[in-house]
């Protein structure tokens, strides 16, 4: 009888301290703050593992004590949680707070419950060593009961209202860094909570930026603004900081990750391609409505429509370009057409040079051996000149045209930032230019150039040969065939008017000169 007495005390005292030790558990932030004493949540675990054996002899199962350490940690969730939001006064907040309170303050419990799984990590989960999966389960169990007001405070938050963002960033970079809790259950549910804001904020951007460019554009005046123009400077930035965000967001789930990365670099592609060609459009008008004359200076307005270009280049290697190792088609399609429309504009604008070179050799024209300009002009002259000491023809022809090329040269220098473009706009403008001589005097084959022709011409070909040559142009390109084939039919008409005309030519020669006159 006093044996079964003394078990049956046991018994009770066992009971209790199981008891005991299980409270002490449940509380183990509170029974053993930051890990103090040493060692004695660790010792109470194996004590308890102990306490629970039949006797002495027998030990208990492991899934036993698991389970009765689970049971422990589901409680520790709900008194940790509890504690918390009452420190917080999180209930008095949700009932009465506006929308925007009320975000305010979850993200602020946020805060509260990353720093406690943090110091649990930090002060606990060595005692709990034999159960990491059980330390991983409190904290999901921790944060579905953060669900619930989290939930709350989202939902009473206005359509298309992004700022609950921040929230998603804080808990997203918490829970992707733990192997435990990354693609866990609650890491599932904000994400399926976010995936249709962050779609939705996508779209709506996307619309956004596209009126933004076909209002800029529409309103443009093409003052340089930094890098561009002010509708290209604000495109870059918006494509760049909605990339940014949505790289910010470090989305866990790669399938989703990757289709937002490509449909923002699609995004970019497009856009910028809607960019360059409002551009090219924008600088052919501006090309039409200049003059045709050597009065022609390029205006500030093209120079920026060029810059432009050239930054929506340098722009598509960050806003296109997916990561390594993936498709480049946005990347070399927008690149494709940068680098075409650049040709084009180089293009056009070498032709409205070129033109200008025509209409002054259209004014030598009329100079030409046997026409009814020439002959009157040669009559009026000999008539005259039995009385009087009759002007020749100057050189303000050729004065004027050098002069609209040297200062065209250095308006794009100094305006246009990207050196190879102009270097390719140089070549282009030098050659096409030599080429128009050249036709010229091919169609006056059989004809004797008449000596203000030939003065002007001279004049003309040597120092566009000397400007270009300081421009950077090559010495392969400066001395092609075709300056080659001018140089040979000037010096034999310089040869035919230095015995007919005498001093003529007033010291005006192909022959390179170091005393010549550098006008």
């Amino acid at each position: 009888l006093f044996t079964k007495f003394l078990f049956s005390r046991f018994e009770e005292i066992k009971e209790r301290l199981s008891s005991l030790l299980e409270n002490q558990i449940s509380h183990f932030r509170y029974c053993f703050p930051f890990g103090r004493p040493e060692g004695a949540l660790k010792a109470t675990l194996s004590l308890l593992e102990r306490v629970l054996m039949k006797d002495i002899a027998t030990p208990i199962p492991a899934e036993e004590v698991k389970k009765v350490v689970r049971k422990c940690l589901e409680k520790a969730a709900l008194i940790n949680y509890t504690r918390l939001t009452e420190y917080a006064k999180i209930e008095e907040t949700m009932n009465q707070a506006t929308p925007a309170r009320k975000l305010e303050e979850v993200l602020h419990l946020a805060e509260l419950c990353i720093e406690v799984l943090q110091q649990n990590e930090e002060h606990h989960a060595e005692a709990f060593a034999w159960w990491p999966d059980l330390l991983a389960e409190h904290a999901e169990k921790f944060w579905a009961l953060f669900t619930v007001d989290m939930d709350t405070a989202l939902e009473a938050q206005p359509q298309d209202s992004w700022d609950s963002f921040p929230l998603f960033q804080l808990l997203n970079n918490f829970l992707r860094n733990d192997t435990l809790l990354c693609n866990g259950k609650f890491h599932k549910h904000l994400q399926e909570i976010f995936v249709p804001m962050v779609v939705r904020y996508v779209d709506l951007m996307e619309s956004s930026i596209a009126q933004s460019i076909h209002r800029g554009f529409e309103q443009e005046t093409w003052q340089p603004v930094n890098n561009g123009s002010a509708t290209s400077e604000d495109l870059f930035w918006k494509l760049d900081a909605l990339q940014m965000f949505v790289f910010d967001l470090h989305w866990p789930e790669q399938e989703f990750a990757h289709h937002l990365e490509q449909r923002l670099k699609l995004m970019a592609s497009d856009m910028i391609e809607a960019c360059v060609k409002r551009t090219r459009s924008a600088f052919e008008l501006k090309l039409q409505k200049a003059s045709k004359t050597t009065d022609l200076r390029i205006p500030a307005s093209v120079c920026t429509m060029f810059n432009v270009l050239v930054d929506a280049k340098k722009q598509t290697t960050k806003l296109c370009a997916l990561d390594a190792g993936q498709e480049q088609q946005y990347h070399s399609k927008i690149d494709d057409l940068i680098d075409n429309t650049v040709k084009e504009i180089i293009s056009l604008l070498v032709s409205k040079f070129v033109s200008v070179l025509e209409g002054v050799l259209s004014k030598l024209s009329r100079y030409d051996e046997g026409s009814f300009f020439s002959s009157i002009l040669s009559f009026t002259v000999k008539a005259a000149a039995k009385y009087v000491d009759v002007p020749k023809p100057g050189m303000d022809l050729a004065d004027t045209y050098i002069m609209f090329v040297r200062q065209n040269q250095d308006i794009l220098r100094e305006k246009v930032n990207e050196e190879m473009y102009i270097e390719k706009l140089f070549d282009q403008w030098y050659s096409n230019s030599m080429k128009v001589i050249c036709v010229w005097l091919a169609d006056r084959l059989d004809l004797q150039l008449h000596i203000y022709q030939l003065k002007t011409l001279i004049k003309i070909v040597k120092k566009t040969y000397r400007d270009f040559r300081l421009q950077g142009v090559l010495e392969g390109t400066l001395n092609s065939k075709t300056y080659d084939t001018l140089h040979r039919r000037l010096t034999v008409e310089e040869t035919a008017a230095s015995v007919s005309e005498g001093g003529g030519l007033q010291g005006l020669t192909m022959r390179d000169s170091d005393e010549e006159e550098e006008g």
